[in-house]
């Protein structure tokens, strides 16, 4: 599952229709697809009412599944999940062949951010014929298989392991493509007043770029017991909930061994001193690209640069560059980190990534393996996220009600080394002014979305260092003291109307004058936002240059439509509405607005995109990689450190195949990526993910 939701934020989603608070506003199509197709619940074979419950931040009900099974054989499921003021609604039917598949399917509801959801299924003979919203198709059975639905509840899941679970060759083939697998991890026993039960936790593979990791009771037709995504959600059979904190204990312990084990064979060090020969270095700093250089590395660090063929040095190991492009690792600096995603971010060349909202435990915990070197992940700089109390709120971070909350959340994160804060929607406007001058007081930055009922000139003057996300920018221009932007009116008035709104307009060049004055950096998130004009069947835009590098069942995924968008003339004016957002950043960096390379959304694809949109907007494909450097560096306070190619800075690198200052699409072709005194190969990182690689390796070579 991936994170996400604020601004523009990231996915982690149920189902593809559940997403996870503080994480982004916009759209997730999870990383962890597995469970946006398979979710569980129960058997339809078992005669029973059964009941889950959803917890989100250390025990908040935030949801409810209800799975009934008829006498009629057929299994009737009501789901709904409500978090940060949205989520999905669901009443989803089925009933299963003899062989425990999917005979008919049917789901109905609304999404996350409001597009409806309409999805069935049925086989006949040994055909089986299916039509979502976004996408229709058939398949001609041969053997078992399972529909494995697009829009569905968390109830499917069941039905998955019950099937997989008669598979003598524990392989159950999936439609419209691929093969479920799993692999137990751990045993609990577990009690509940007078009950006790054992449970399994399985890792299933087969879709997606990640496992899925479920708690499954022990039965001849197994079922879900429970879903877990620590620091988040516990998706947990009613009764029990007072053991969800134990298996997730124990959960975390197994995914951990598994991480362990993945950067052990997807990691490959570099000992000693490493010459990289004839790479074309890019000045971050001046946006320019030189010569043919020698760049030498020695424990991780710089150790030198200089013209090719210069460099004296007893290497142990060579790199060829080839006269390719070498580039500083990029930033992305809008990530809700998930530890499963770093080598989606690893293999995109991005070696730092700027957190905006996290469960602070389990953060504190990802941080701490990525600097033990147990984690192949970005290195990560953390915004502390700070939400105040309503119903609206997202329960992440600090959730304060006054202004001594929000002093003792500015004081523990200094106190653990936080460069920034992020204030989220519901945070109190009364109170805002002196946060913000208690936190620059205690040397943090100050960034986040608008609170409710504000406007972004409002924000800005009382002492904003950085804005997320551009919906949250452009709705300075049309919010009243009681429009709340704690609603999908966040998404939804932008899109309507930014279309109307004339860039050369007082207002609007006196606002971004002011923003360049008092330089307020800029975190767009523009490619999340690419969600406001999508249409049911359409390719997001983040995937749709790449869609063939991807797996089957990952494109498919990425052709639901989130907004709600009826007729053509609706989706025109969104669309018009996106490119106007994309022409107000360039409008932005021109005046000498600060820019930075945030996603919010996929790893690995999204901020290639996010790249693409700026070029869109006027800037040069160098200012860009600038942007998604230098200033990733220099707001993140990391700079001393990183975000150039310069002696006695950490040697993170990219090296791309082809020449990304003239065609930023180049900068997906990497060939290699060095990030604490390892070597990465994008290329290797992408097969064990079933994605075909944009390039062919470069490897380290011993030296002669």
């Amino acid at each position: 599952m991936t994170k996400g939701m604020g601004g523009g934020e990231g996915r982690a989603s149920i189902c593809g229709r559940m997403r996870r608070a503080p994480l982004p506003e916009n759209p997730v199509k999870p990383v962890l697809a597995l469970c946006c197709a398979l979710l569980l619940v129960p058997s339809a074979l078992a005669a029973e009412t059964l009941k889950y419950v959803a917890l989100v931040d250390g025990g908040k009900k935030a949801g409810e599944q209800t799975v009934t099974t008829g006498d009629d054989g057929v299994t009737r499921v009501d789901f709904i999940f409500k978090d940060n003021g949205r989520g999905p609604e669901l009443k989803e039917e089925y009933q299963l062949a003899a062989d425990g598949t999917f005979q008919r399917y049917q789901v109905k509801g609304v999404s996350t951010f409001g597009a409806p959801v309409d999805e069935t299924f049925t086989r006949d003979g040994d055909m089986g014929r299916w039509k979502s919203t976004s996408d229709a198709g058939t398949h001609t059975f041969t053997d078992t298989a399972l529909y494995t639905p697009l829009g569905g509840t968390p109830a499917t899941t069941s039905v998955a392991l019950a099937a997989l679970a008669r598979r003598p060759d524990g392989k159950l083939p999936l439609v419209p493509s691929g093969t479920l697998t799993q692999r137990r991890l751990a045993s609990m026993d577990i009690s509940s007043g007078s009950q006790s039960r054992t449970v399994d936790l399985v890792a299933l593979t087969g879709i997606g770029f990640s496992p899925s990791f479920v708690w499954v009771t022990r039965e001849a037709q197994p079922r879900m017991f429970a879903y877990i995504y620590p620091g988040f959600l516990q998706l947990i059979e009613d009764g029990w909930q007072g053991t969800a904190n134990t298996l997730e204990a124990r959960q975390k312990i197994a995914e951990r061994e598994a991480l362990v084990a993945l950067q052990q064979r997807l990691a490959h060090p570099l000992p000693g001193t490493t010459l990289i020969r004839n790479a074309r270095v890019f000045d971050s700093e001046k946006a320019l690209l030189g010569g043919p250089s020698d760049v030498v590395v020695r424990d991780g660090r710089i150790v030198s640069v200089s013209p090719a063929g210069q460099a004296k040095v007893d290497a142990q190991q060579v790199v060829d560059a080839g006269n390719r492009v070498l580039l500083p690792g990029l930033y992305d600096m809008h990530v809700h980190a998930s530890s499963w995603e770093g080598g989606l971010h690893l293999a995109a060349g991005v070696t730092s990534a700027r957190d905006m909202g996290n469960d602070n435990a389990t953060l504190q915990q990802l941080m701490a393996e990525e600097k033990a070197g147990t984690l192949m992940h970005p290195r990560v700089i953390p915004a502390g996220y700070i939400e105040g109390q309503s119903p609206h709120s997202s329960q992440g971070g600090f959730v304060v009600k006054d202004l001594a909350g929000a002093k003792q959340a500015i004081d523990w994160y200094a106190d653990h080394g936080y460069p920034q804060i992020k204030i989220y929607n519901s945070f109190p406007k009364e109170i805002l002014r002196d946060t913000t001058a208690y936190a620059h007081q205690r040397g943090i930055r100050v960034s986040g979305h608008v609170p409710a009922f504000m406007r972004a000139q409002d924000v800005v003057e009382q002492g904003y260092d950085e804005i997320q996300h551009i919906n949250q920018v452009m709705l300075n221009f049309f919010v009243t003291p009681e429009t709340d932007t704690r609603t999908l009116a966040r998404f939804y008035l932008v899109a309507d109307r930014t279309d109307g709104l004339d860039f050369d307009s007082k207002p609007v060049q006196d606002f971004i004058g002011e923003l360049a004055k008092k330089q307020v950096v800029i975190d767009p998130t523009l490619a999340t936002f690419e969600f406001l004009h999508q249409r049911e069947g359409q390719l997001s835009p983040i995937v749709a240059d790449v869609a063939d590098h991807l797996p089957p069942d990952v494109q498919r995924s990425r052709r639901a439509a989130e907004l709600d968008i009826p007729d053509d003339a609706t989706g025109a004016r969104y669309k018009r509405s996106f490119d106007k957002l994309v022409d107000f950043t360039g409008r932005m960096y021109r005046a000498g607005v600060p820019l930075v390379a945030g996603t919010d959304e996929l790893p690995g694809f999204t901020l290639q995109r996010e790249l693409e949109l700026y070029v869109q907007a006027g800037l040069t494909p160098a200012q860009v990689l600038q942007v998604a450097t230098w200033n990733g560096a220099k707001y993140s306070r990391t700079l001393d450190e990183a975000g150039s190619i310069s002696p006695g800075k950490r040697a993170d690198l990219v090296l791309v195949d082809g020449d990304p200052t003239v065609d930023i699409a180049d900068v997906r072709k990497l060939a290699l990526v060095i990030k604490g005194g390892q070597a990465y190969y994008p290329a290797e990182i992408h097969e064990a993910l079933g994605i075909a690689p944009f390039a062919a390796p470069v490897k380290v070579q011993p030296a002669r």
